[in-house]
């Protein structure tokens, strides 16, 4: 087993991180759709129900954004910005913040409306409706959780750990994607 395991982080590292990453985002929403299907129900709404397509398209975009988290994380964020201690990290942060998280914000929403069909125009509308409240949630929530990805973890653990972070905010990020349909 523990071979397997090293060989998941390092040999196949992109691989375990963009199927931890669709894993955790398609799971993600399946907490949301359970929320939602539980909220239906006890408000009395009737005719809900679990969409498999729309996990499946969460899925998807996981494994479309999951290379990038990975070269992010295991790459790029390290060259950036040089050092170690508790002033570099708040500068990975920053970096973080500033280039990384607005990148993949717009991955998401806009490769989300495509997945749907909506075409470019779509695509863009669902970044201009989303952008500013994720983002700002984002700056909350994600500056402690990469202090401690950029001060104890190992790089080639940092995809991962950022995955497994991010099941909460995968939640968050289903329900703001798909709010105005199900609420």
């Amino acid at each position: 087993m523990s071979s397997l395991f090293k060989q998941l982080f390092s040999r196949y590292l992109i691989i375990t991180n963009t199927v931890t990453s669709g894993t955790l985002l398609g799971l993600g929403d399946v907490i949301t759709q359970n929320l939602e299907i539980e909220y239906a129900s006890r408000t009395g709404v009737t005719g809900t129900y679990f969409d498999i397509y729309r996990t499946g398209r969460m899925f998807l975009m996981g494994l479309m954004i999951g290379p990038f988290g990975h070269l992010w994380y295991t790459k790029f964020a390290d060259k950036l910005v040089l050092g170690s201690g508790p002033k570099v990290v708040l500068k990975k942060i920053g970096v973080d913040q500033i280039i990384f998280t607005p990148i993949i914000t717009c991955l998401f929403f806009g490769g989300m409306g495509l997945l749907e069909g909506r075409g470019i125009t779509g695509a863009l509308n669902e970044i201009k409706s989303n952008f500013i409240a994720v983002y700002s949630v984002d700056c909350c929530v994600w500056p402690p959780a990469q202090y401690i990805n950029f001060h104890f973890i190992p790089a080639r653990f940092r995809s991962v750990y950022v995955s497994t972070m991010t099941l909460c905010w995968n939640t968050f990020l289903s329900y703001m994607k798909h709010r105005k349909t199900t609420i």
